[in-house]
């Protein structure tokens, strides 16, 4: 007997490949899958804007991107010492207000480049809440710890979400025309909207996915928030504090993401760098050793081999590593 539903997965057909460039938006999970492909050698660009949660602020990250904006001293504000933009993450937000806008300028500079040929999409939604400056009507990204009396709070509907979607959509085909979406709701659920709050908000994200992925030809779906609500649904697949998934349920969901998106070949390439990773990792007991320096060679020349074979993989710092540690 098989004790526990198995989430079906998409059918093979469309693939991902190490030669394909990708950008990632949303949650934290976003982030947790970007460092996954990172640490695989693809080519990724992780949240230009940090994390964000809702659909309508990653719509307005990328219709940025696709405007080509510049942020000036007007989009920052001050708050306990430092200055902050409602659209990015605090990770961009600094005590100098033009170290702040320096950071997010130079970071969108090349995010803009990048989306004009990027070939696929990542975007993971987590919730459907949204939180709007009371001043000034703007859903923002991020609230930055701000007192709630400047914000008022909602749930977007579905039409609210295909309809930002769709615009921001033909908009995008128009500078990309190839570029592929893959959208995920994020497993991580949002405990202070309470638990009947949160299914309403996963939902309405599920429910707009559907749409737009019926509408439009190059939109996928993978059903991450599924994986981990039916396959993992012990405890002992969540991080300590209940909400988040544990590293293990991390690896299972990229386990699932594997199968369903990469071929035997990209399955093979991955095997191979894995080997010359954890190579790189090895800390032996006598480093001055003649049997280590040539266990460094061998690790030079698999990496030149990998490299030759796929000349956009970007190994130059391992090989720099390596490379040091041979001196």
């Amino acid at each position: 007997m098989d004790f526990r539903t198995q989430v079906k997965l998409p059918e093979k057909g469309t693939e991902i490949q190490h030669s394909e460039s990708i950008m990632l938006f949303g949650s934290c999970f976003a982030e947790n899958i970007g460092n996954m492909l990172l640490e695989n050698k693809f080519q990724c660009d992780v949240n230009p804007f940090g994390v964000l949660y809702n659909p309508l602020s990653i719509s307005k990250a990328l219709q940025q991107l696709i405007e080509g904006k510049h942020y000036t001293a007007s989009d920052l504000f001050e708050a306990n010492g430092a200055w902050h933009s409602w659209m990015h993450h605090s990770a961009f937000s600094h005590i100098v207000a033009e170290e702040c806008l320096s950071g997010i300028n130079a970071r969108l500079e090349r995010a803009v480049s990048t989306l004009k040929h990027v070939d696929w999409l990542f975007i993971t939604w987590g919730t459907a809440y949204v939180y709007t400056l009371q001043e000034t009507g703007e859903i923002v990204g991020n609230c930055h710890k701000q007192p709630d009396r400047l914000f008022a709070r909602k749930l977007l509907t579905v039409s609210d979400v295909v309809q930002t979607w769709n615009k921001l959509l033909e908009q995008l085909y128009q500078v990309n025309p190839h570029v592929k979406l893959l959208f995920t709701v994020s497993p991580i659920r949002h405990v202070k909207d309470g638990m009947h709050g949160n299914q309403l908000s996963k939902s309405t994200l599920l429910l707009a996915v559907n749409e737009l992925c019926e509408r439009w030809d190059n939109c996928y779906y993978f059903p991450s928030y599924e994986i981990m609500l039916d396959e993992l649904r012990d405890y002992r697949f969540y991080a300590e504090d209940m909400v988040h998934p544990s590293p293990l349920a991390i690896k299972y969901i990229w386990k699932c993401f594997s199968d369903a998106y990469f071929s035997e070949t990209t399955c093979a390439v991955m095997k191979e760098w894995e080997s010359i990773r954890k190579g790189l990792e090895h800390k032996p007991f006598n480093s001055e050793t003649e049997a280590y320096r040539n266990f460094l060679s061998q690790i030079v020349l698999k990496i030149n081999r990998i490299k030759e074979k796929f000349p956009y993989f970007e190994v130059q710092k391992e090989l720099e590593q390596c490379l040091y540690r041979l001196k």
